[in-house]
Order: C-alpha cells, then sequence, then structure tokens
C-alpha cells in the first residue's frame, strides 16, 4: 500500500499509512464515553504537502514528542470542526522512527 501525503488525506478515509514530523504536542486529556475512560492528547503533524491534527489516545501521547518523526500504520481520517484529524482508529500503529527533517526550532 502506497503511503499517503498531507494533501491526499480526505473525511472518512482508512487504511492510511502516513510519515509526519510531530511540530507540536497538546496537553493530554482525560475522558469518559460509554466505553469507558481513557486520555487523548492532539499533535500537529506536517510532512511537505500540509499539516494535519493527529489524535493520540490513551498511552500514544507518551510515545511521542516534539521533533519527532512518526509513522502511522493503517490509520484512519476524521473531521472535527472542519479540520482533518487522523488516528490510528482501532486498527492501526503508531510509531517513533527517527527524529523530524526540521522544526525550525531547536528544544532541549
Amino acid at each position: 500500500m502506497p503511503e499517503f501525503k498531507v494533501k491526499d488525506l480526505s473525511p472518512k478515509l482508512g487504511q492510511v499509512d502516513i510519515v509526519l514530523d510531530i511540530v507540536s504536542m497538546g496537553e493530554p486529556r482525560a475522558f469518559n464515553s460509554y466505553k469507558g475512560q481513557g486520555t487523548v492528547a492532539n499533535a500537529a503533524g506536517k510532512d511537505e504537502t500540509g499539516e494535519v491534527s493527529i489524535t493520540l489516545w490513551n498511552d500514544q501521547y507518551k510515545q511521542v514528542k516534539n521533533g519527532d518523526k512518526i509513522k502511522i500504520e493503517n490509520g484512519y481520517v476524521s473531521e472535527y470542526n472542519g479540520k482533518l484529524q487522523i488516528s490510528t482508529g482501532k486498527f492501526g500503529t503508531i510509531t517513533v522512527v527517527g527524529k523530524a527533517e526540521s522544526t525550525g526550532e531547536e528544544e532541549e
């Protein structure tokens, strides 16, 4: 399956493999739903074609940090408030594959 780029993403698209540089991380927050409780955090990821919001469920936010290059396999694209979001959905995985090319800012 070919890798997607941000410009190729559209709502309700599934089975997405994409590599993104993490450019910002939001604070994790707790949630309660009919399925139970957990933690969710948002991050912004980008490639050379654009930027997309990434939804990190439960312990995923502990795996990823600013400046990481990640690969989402079998991801799912949704839309929230008119903005595209990608997450691992029920069946996907997220893996840190290295450091981002350039985030424009140095952090320690």
